[in-house]
């Protein structure tokens, strides 16, 4: 992995996060998890070059994200499809998400995994967060839409700056 600047990312978010999807992964050597996420971008605010990811407060990722405050997003390519399938339907509460999909997990200097296979890695630092809620949205339509018994609570947003990025 070659290291590089994020404003050097020449990728089109839009079709990464919605199309390939990107993995989203927390914790440290000791215990990590990781989650598939089609929902999120990328960006600049506050003058910094940020992400911005959607999190359910029931995904197991969320208590390694809220304990370091740190993650990483991995872009793995078409190509490790079943490995986002599998990390987007099972939780690391119940099975090896390591053992299941065949990645190859390693650490950053700060301690945040992220695995070999990653075509993109970007290493975040939390900077904001907050949780959706329903009486803020202007179209009425959205929220039941998305938050019910059937589809889980309301995401909580995560705004983070990229601190590192990475490209094979």
């Amino acid at each position: 992995m070659k290291t590089i600047s994020p404003d050097q990312i020449k990728e089109n978010f839009i079709e990464l996060i919605g199309k390939e999807w990107m993995l989203v992964s927390a914790g440290d050597k000791e215990k990590f998890n990781m989650m598939t996420a089609s929902w999120g971008g990328a960006g600049v605010l506050w003058n910094r070059p940020v992400v911005f990811a959607f999190i359910r407060p029931e995904r197991y990722t969320r208590e390694f994200i809220d304990a370091r405050n740190e993650f990483t997003i991995t872009f793995l390519g078409a190509e490790h499809r079943k490995a986002h399938s599998i990390c987007g339907a099972k939780s690391g509460r119940e099975i090896d998400k390591v053992a299941a999909t065949g990645l190859t997990p390693f650490f950053t200097e700060a301690g945040n995994p992220v695995f070999e296979e990653a075509r993109l890695t970007l290493e975040c630092k939390v900077i904001y967060k907050s949780e959706i809620e329903e009486a803020k949205f202007l179209d009425p339509s959205v929220f039941p839409r998305w938050y019910d018994e059937k589809n889980g609570n309301a995401h909580i947003v995560y705004i983070a700056e990229i601190v590192n990025a990475w490209e094979k």
